[in-house]
């Protein structure tokens, strides 16, 4: 009559060691996770809700609330229209051209290219070239004594201010490709390798030329890596502004006028409300734009599932 007894004593106390083990695991959890969460807390969401108060304020000195009054003024100034129109054109003109030169690369370099290993380092090289030594050799090349002029010259061409005319805006396209294809590629690679070896040699034996494999199975597994890269590629187009700034300064020609511009000269004028209202502005048209993309995903990723 006493095993039973045992047996339930004996599961009684599995029970607790497995709740024990839990709560464990939870202080564990917890005690890795609050750091992390108490720093994008203090440093990232505690800031924004600041830059969303001040954005209603009437000044820096009088905090009398104003509603969407800033919103207003920030969206009827000529100088913040031209700045979201060059930002929002350079975008769509660089993400699709990362994605699709760096895709078209890394399939060239997935073949048996000889001195491929070659040409992946020279590509990757630029990812570790400093902003400041970029903007110095854009400078030797593109300014109006530049080489490129210089070269030109010996066809008997006339020399062109290359970042005071309306080619600017391809010379900092050529910059952001430089520096971000290689980057690109590398994903696109890996990516590449991960599609399973079964599916092609299955296609290839249906007689799928390659071509058709590559639309038919190898873009398929591609689109995570594909709304991965565009996510990575609008983030640096926006982040452009750092080479513009530094090839150009505070007041550039008007087709490399952008957002970051209206912001930094906003923050120079200590005009803080203004300088909160666009930052606000932007932060709503990336959070837009960004859920936009994962809805594409989303509906792509559903479509390779079934």
């Amino acid at each position: 009559m006493a095993e039973p007894s045992v047996r339930t004593t004996t599961s009684k106390a599995r029970k607790k060691g497995a709740r024990i083990r839990k709560r464990k695991e939870w202080l564990v959890f917890t005690g890795y996770l609050t750091p992390s969460f108490a720093g994008v807390l203090l440093f990232f969401f505690l800031p924004l809700l600041m830059v969303l108060y001040s954005s209603m304020q009437k000044s820096a000195t009088n905090t009398t609330f104003v509603g969407m009054e800033n919103y207003a003024r920030v969206l009827g100034n000529k100088a913040f229209q031209l700045a979201a129109q060059n930002t929002l054109l350079f975008s769509a003109m660089a993400v699709p051209l990362a994605v699709l030169l760096a895709l078209v690369l890394a399939l060239i370099l997935n073949t048996k290219l000889p001195g491929r290993s070659f040409f992946r380092s020279a590509l990757l090289n630029p990812m570790m070239v400093p902003v400041a030594s970029v903007v110095l050799i854009w400078q030797v090349v593109f300014s109006f004594n530049g080489s490129l002029n210089s070269f030109l010259g010996g066809f008997g061409l006339d020399k062109i201010d290359w970042m005071k005319s309306d080619w600017s805006r391809l010379v900092i396209l050529l910059l952001f490709l430089w520096k971000n294809l290689g980057y690109n590629m590398v994903l696109f690679l890996s990516a590449l390798n991960n599609v399973p070896a079964e599916l092609h040699d299955s296609a290839k034996m249906d007689g799928a030329g390659s071509v058709r494999r590559f639309f038919s199975v190898s873009l398929v597994y591609l689109y995570p890596t594909i709304f991965f890269v565009s996510i990575m590629s609008l983030i640096s187009s926006f982040k452009i502004f750092r080479e513009v700034y530094l090839l150009t300064g505070a007041y550039p020609f008007d087709a490399l006028y952008l957002l970051q511009h209206f912001m930094n000269n906003a923050f120079q004028a200590l005009d803080y409300q203004k300088l909160s209202s666009s930052a606000i502005i932007m932060c709503v048209a990336m959070i837009i734009i960004v859920g936009v993309m994962f809805l594409l995903e989303n509906r792509l990723g559903r479509e390779v599932e079934e």
